[in-house]
């Protein structure tokens, strides 16, 4: 089949053939690079070496077995509960039920909605321009809904379960490994790509503000955690160009119009299974394609920086608000850290919780009740800070 160039409009059939390729060089790929197993600590309870070496090699690695099925249930059934009590559209404030829309008693909007199928940040200058290019559209079926729940924000503050997962003492160990141990926090959002439905993530580096830094690092972005509440395939997953957290900031056009399509040469999928999490460097180039598989993913984001990549940084946030983060502001964000490390204890408390440093010894003041969800949790992430 000949290579269709971006921008194309495809029937969603022609879309997953004109894929099936791909995703077979891609998925070989994927297996032969490896990058996966369990959380696996040492006899001082640290990351083992080989993982935190093969993260800094190709800038991802693959988490299996992260979740288990209770709570993965319990996940999976309050992202339910969120879509159902969704607006019916963007601007909407009654679901599609007839009831008031859930969300409206939180400052920012926890709901983001994007035309099926479609790419609405490639070749814009949203998200300050990090998209260059077009991912290639695909046409929904003739009874699509109009619009589709393309995030959740503030996941926190939204379904308890996320905060629980936000306090798992593996995952926090790892943060640690990776960033040390006053790591701090980055923001929570929820991926939704219905099958048929799911809306593409067009090709981009995350960071914006240390690129031309004279200590920039291959991990001064920081990086995200990605938890799948269902498979991850190579049809609707994350893929990524491991190792360019290493080049610095690449022409991400430039490279599309070397491939002379939206499928970069070279390319992985993060395959996952139902519970597994990976961790992926913000500078890496990643995207995602329109969903024009049969299966739905669901992923839980949440990102995290190395302290001294935020303090005293003033910047402006993607929805345009300039905030500096000083000390008092990087202590208030942190403490959601605090608050999710003892929802989490009170919902597992068989298990041995992490000790988040920087806020050792104050955890009278953030213990997770009513009163911390009215004032910590609640908008908590109109502090979120962003590099």
């Amino acid at each position: 089949m000949a290579v269709l160039e971006t921008g194309e409009a495809l029937t969603a059939e022609d879309h997953a053939q004109s894929m099936a390729e791909y995703i077979r060089a891609g998925t070989e790929r994927a297996y032969a690079i490896g990058n996966r197993g369990p959380i696996r600590l040492d006899a001082n309870g640290k990351l083992e070496q080989d993982i935190l070496d093969a993260y800094w090699e190709h800038g991802f690695y693959v988490f299996e077995g992260v979740v288990g099925t209770e709570e993965l249930e319990e996940l999976r059934g309050e992202v339910e509960w969120m879509l159902d009590r969704a607006p019916t559209d963007p601007k909407g404030t009654i679901d599609a039920q007839g009831r008031p829309a859930f969300g409206q008693q939180f400052t920012r909007p926890c709901y983001r909605y994007a035309r099926p199928l479609s790419d609405p940040l490639g070749g814009t200058g949203l998200n300050k321009g990090r998209h260059p290019a077009k991912m290639n559209e695909a046409k929904p079926a003739a009874d699509a809904p109009a619009w589709t729940v393309q995030n959740l924000h503030g996941n926190l503050q939204l379904m308890d379960s996320t905060l629980v997962l936000y306090g798992h003492p593996g995952l926090l160990t790892v943060a640690e490994a990776v960033l040390g141990e006053d790591f701090v926090p980055y923001n929570e959002v929820t991926f939704i790509k219905e099958p048929g439905l799911g809306p593409s993530v067009a090709w981009h580096q995350d960071g914006t503000t240390h690129w031309e830094s004279d200590d920039w690092d291959h991990g001064a972005h920081g990086f995200n955690f990605m938890t799948q509440l269902y498979p991850s395939t190579a049809a609707n997953c994350v893929w990524i160009l491991p190792g360019t957290h290493k080049q610095g900031r690449v022409d991400i056009r430039g490279m599309v119009a070397a491939a002379g399509s939206d499928r970069l040469e070279g390319a992985i999928p993060l395959l996952c299974k139902s519970g597994d999490a990976f961790m992926l460097n913000r500078q890496v180039v990643h995207g995602s394609f329109a969903n024009t598989s049969a299966e739905r993913r669901v992923t839980l984001n949440a990102g995290f920086f190395p302290r001294k990549r935020v303090m005293d940084m003033t910047v402006e946030h993607l929805d345009g608000r300039v905030v500096t983060f000083d000390d008092e502001h990087i202590h208030e964000r942190s403490r959601m850290i605090a608050v999710g490390i003892d929802a989490r204890r009170q919902r597992f408390p068989d298990e041995a919780p992490y000790r988040y440093a920087p806020l050792a010894g104050q955890e009278e003041d953030n213990h997770w009740n009513e009163t911390t969800r009215e004032t910590v949790v609640k908008n908590y992430n109109l502090r979120d800070m962003y590099v």
